[in-house]
């Protein structure tokens, strides 16, 4: 199965970054692709929180699911749509990463579990203060592969990726917005660890760029094969643009890495 992630630099207009988003994913079907994923935050990246309110409230309903929906459809893509923020109880929002089938159906929707409240130089970051976190792992089929989605920082909790390798997975997706210290130092090497201890593609797609406040993300979307091997990535993009990686699942080489070192099979779980 052919497989695309795709990169994006996205800011405070929706609809600006729904056409982005609309150009790169008929790029990824153009190229054959059969699944593709959207990066964190994709429709809308803006430090403002009543706006962020609005838009969890009445356009991420209203107008990105549907968006997503038609997508899938026209493009007859299995679509990971990255994440976008949802109404959640009590006065908090949700980052849910939602998914679509070819026809438009819903396939799943997972909520963020970790939430990014961390101090770093220059920045400072409290997503609790609006966001509820998720509390349950989904994962979703997709043609026979079985897809455990995750959400950004999400990654630094190898647990949550060991529950997915126990349920059988084949594919783990981290769609993000990794900041630029983190992503400089971690990015890259926390991807490839959670391909290898796993024995799973990772598909990672990633915000990169300038955003409004002034935040700047990482970027560097990847696909990683069971061994640890960077199969396609996206390292810089042009500024204020964004681009597609794709590459192809081998079954045949997930089974190989699987039975060349049955790891999986030897965990101590008592």
């Amino acid at each position: 199965m052919r497989v695309a992630c795709v990169q994006m630099c996205s800011g405070a207009e929706v609809a600006v970054n729904l056409d982005a988003a609309a150009t790169l994913l008929a790029e990824a079907a153009g190229q054959g692709a059969r699944l593709a994923l959207l990066p964190e935050n994709f429709s809308f990246m803006s430090p403002d929180s009543s706006l962020k309110r609005g838009i969890a409230e009445e356009v991420g309903p209203a107008v990105v699911l549907p968006f997503l929906a038609e997508m899938a459809r026209r493009h007859a893509l299995y679509v990971v749509g990255g994440s976008l923020l949802l109404a959640g109880k009590e006065g908090k929002l949700r980052n849910a990463c939602p998914v679509f089938a070819p026809d438009g159906s819903c396939l799943a929707v997972y909520d963020k579990i970790h939430l990014f409240d961390v101090d770093l130089p220059n920045e400072s970051h409290r997503e609790s203060e609006l966001i509820e976190p998720g509390v349950e792992p989904r994962a979703v089929d997709i043609e026979g592969w079985l897809l455990g989605l995750s959400i950004c920082y999400d990654l630094r909790f190898p647990e949550l990726y060991r529950r997915y390798a126990r349920d059988g997975c084949q594919l783990l997706s981290v769609p993000s917005a990794f900041t630029v210290p983190t992503g400089q130092a971690h990015w890259e090497i926390l991807l490839r660890a959670r391909a290898i201890e796993n024995q799973a593609y990772v598909l990672a797609p990633a915000q990169g760029g300038i955003h409004p406040g002034g935040r700047r993300t990482w970027g560097h979307t990847l696909i990683i094969d069971p061994w640890g091997t960077v199969l396609a990535e996206l390292r810089e993009a042009p500024a204020g643009q964004g681009g597609v990686v794709l590459a192809d699942l081998d079954a045949q080489r997930l089974w190989e890495v699987r039975g060349r070192l049955p790891a999986l099979g030897h965990r101590r779980l008592d």
